[in-house]
């Protein structure tokens, strides 16, 4: 099963930035211990800070892939953009978040994603990733 997951803006400073939210954890350091645990799946990992650039690797991979993590960071909460990118690929996708945006500012309660995905999953810290993965076995 080919598997991607997908981070947005910020994402890459996991383990550096506002670590009582995000933890201290790296995610290239996460995603080498998903991939020992998972190793069933064909998990690859991508990552950009660039909406356009999400965009076009949802483009590039939304018909060939079996699932789609997606953790959009900000832009969840106003790429128009993006939730139509999801809703024109056939690859189903799973929203992620690392904390739980309900307990948190009003903005971040909002998703214009999710009416197009298939799941949510927040809260969790980076295990919420391990959790969209192991429903997939």
């Amino acid at each position: 099963m080919k598997v991607i997951i997908i981070n947005g803006p910020n994402l890459n400073l996991l383990g550096k930035r506002e670590t009582s939210i995000y933890g201290k954890v790296s995610f290239d350091s996460y995603f080498k211990n998903l991939k020992n645990e998972f190793k069933s799946l064909n998990l690859t990992y991508f990552q950009s800070n660039i909406e356009g650039e999400i965009i076009n690797k949802l483009h590039e991979i939304g018909f060939s892939y079996d699932k789609i993590l997606l953790n959009a960071g900000g832009y969840t909460h106003t790429s128009v953009s993006i939730s139509d990118a999801i809703a024109a690929i056939r690859t189903p996708v799973i929203e992620i978040h690392i904390s739980n945006i309900y307990s948190r500012e009003d903005f971040r309660k909002k998703s214009l994603l999710s009416s197009n995905c298939e799941a949510i999953i927040c809260g969790l810290g980076l295990d919420s990733y391990k959790a969209a993965l192991s429903t997939l076995l």
